[in-house]
């Protein structure tokens, strides 16, 4: 595995050459039954699983952001699916996350309107690496509150009391995020809408900040519009991008030039 480089192929076999245990974070959105037409190519999912587990560091984590099409009526319950499967493999469900989308889309005449995708927080073992946003404001924030404590005196005796706290000014945020994945809110990178769906730069951050450390490793074996990799570069981590598709690979390498400018080092472009 060459850091900082787009791999142009298959990434299953690309995956294949990496060793074991090399990846400390994976963020990614891979083709889910067929809602979008990426250049007509599709995915081996359960060799796609097994690989993203051998190559995830112990406490590693993948983050599977997915969403179902409804055919004849049903949704198809291939994103419940593929977080069994991630199981039955080794992974744990750390976390049933969702994504909810600002806006609406066309009504539904027979359903609630979608506005949400499944990202699921699937963990090699204990997560390694925990850093939880703390963006939501309290409400009583700088505010004393009253709550039990304890203190022992000199000579062992221990003596329970209520303790005064202050409150701080923000809360952890909940697994639910609102983000806005319209065009030129997601980004302000317009090569970027060449590709058939993007995800919102906020949405790869927030996961690369909660999961990762600088200088970790994050792949994305679905490099799409590259999103992932632009992401990481911002924050200090090393990325690792994979797509079968040379078009996407292009958007990539176009859309990344410039935030390498202000990093040491390069980007490399292997088509195999």
């Amino acid at each position: 595995m060459i850091p900082n480089s787009i791999y142009c192929g298959d990434n299953v076999e690309i995956l294949n050459s990496f060793t074991d245990n090399c990846v400390d974070l994976t963020v990614t959105s891979p083709p889910y039954d067929n809602l979008r037409d990426y250049n007509g190519y599709s995915f081996d999912f359960d060799s796609l699983a097994k690989e993203l587990f051998r190559v995830t560091k112990q406490g590693g984590i993948v983050v599977w952001v997915v969403n179902d099409k409804t055919i004849k009526g049903s949704e198809s319950g291939t994103s419940f699916k593929q977080a069994l499967r991630f199981i039955d493999i080794g992974f744990r469900l750390h976390d049933t996350m969702i994504y909810r989308k600002k806006g609406m889309r066309y009504p539904d005449k027979k359903r609630y309107s979608s506005s949400f995708e499944y990202m699921f927080i699937l963990s090699k073992g204990s997560p390694k690496t925990v850093n939880l946003i703390k963006d939501k404001p309290n409400k009583w924030a700088g505010e004393s509150s009253w709550g039990k404590g304890s203190r022992r005196l000199s000579d062992g005796t221990l003596l329970k009391e209520r303790a005064k706290r202050v409150v701080k000014e923000m809360g952890v945020r909940q697994n639910v995020w609102d983000l806005d994945p319209g065009f030129m809110k997601s980004t302000a990178d317009v090569i970027a809408f060449n590709h058939p769906a993007i995800f919102p730069e906020q949405l790869a951050n927030d996961h690369i900040l909660s999961w990762s450390n600088p200088g970790d490793t994050v792949l994305d074996p679905f490099i799409g519009s590259g999103t992932t990799a632009k992401m990481a570069l911002k924050n200090n981590r090393i990325f690792v991008g994979i797509d079968i598709s040379g078009a996407y690979c292009d958007i990539v390498m176009q859309r990344i030039l410039g935030e390498w400018r202000i990093h040491d080092g390069g980007i490399s472009t292997l088509c195999l």
